[in-house]
């Protein structure tokens, strides 16, 4: 084999390797973050913690405000909340036209949006994520809430997640929050069994910078062994 003959050999195994570790590495990068909602002790009907987690999705600009609305059509008479480090919190009220009842309680005013803003220099960072927990209740006797979120960044952006999920369509790129909630008077080892379920697969679902760069590493191997093993053989053919 010539030289030239054994240089085209190894740039075309090289090439194709490389092309070959850019769909490997691709498939392996984990899909756009979302503000999703969870909680392990919510059921229709009763009080529950709920949690917002909050991943910031900008290579440059930080999460300085969240504000998740409550749907009309799912209220709740109350809400508090845990203080997070930072952040300030405010849940605003709204007026009933007619009141409803809730549980074992008559509303005449509702919860209408919960607002958390960051103090100076408190912002998710890129790469960063955090959670924002509530207490609520009585929840309504539904089997899901889905809830609006509005997420505003450092350089002003602001990303409304409120797609509703169409029943055997595509996920909608911004995926409005959604909560289930356990039926009254369930097991509550079937909704703890659930909510690991859902943690389970969204940390499968997840791949962490260390493992991609291991997956790099052993691309660039294979490829350093593809290449002496070419050079091997062309050395025995001469």
């Amino acid at each position: 084999m010539s030289k030239n003959q054994f240089k085209v050999r190894a740039v075309s195994a090289t090439s194709a390797l490389v092309i070959g570790g850019a769909l490997v590495v691709a498939a392996a990068t984990p899909a756009s973050a979302h503000v999703t909602v969870s909680s392990p002790s919510a059921t229709q009907g009763g009080y529950g913690t709920i949690t917002f987690k909050v991943p910031t999705e900008s290579d440059t600009a930080s999460t300085t405000k969240l504000v998740v609305t409550v749907p009309e059509n799912a209220p709740l008479a109350s809400v508090t909340y845990e203080p997070v480090p930072g952040w300030t919190t405010t849940v605003t009220k709204v007026k009933l036209a007619n009141p409803v009842t809730v549980g074992e309680a008559t509303l005449t005013e509702r919860v209408g949006s919960i607002t958390w803003t960051a103090n100076k220099d408190s912002g998710i960072k890129p790469g960063q994520f955090q959670t924002f927990p509530i207490s609520a209740g009585p929840l309504p006797k539904v089997e899901s809430v889905t809830f609006d979120a509005a997420q505003t960044y450092s350089d002003g952006e602001v990303v409304n997640w409120n797609e509703v999920e169409v029943a055997g369509g595509e996920e909608p790129a911004k995926p409005a929050p959604v909560l289930k909630l356990a039926a009254a008077g369930a097991a509550a080892d079937a909704h703890g069994a659930s909510h690991s379920t859902s943690e389970s697969t969204e940390s499968t679902s997840s791949t962490s910078p260390w493992s991609i760069a291991a997956l790099i590493a052993s691309i660039v191997a294979i490829i350093i062994s593809v290449i002496a093993i070419v050079g091997s053989r062309a050395k025995r053919e001469q």
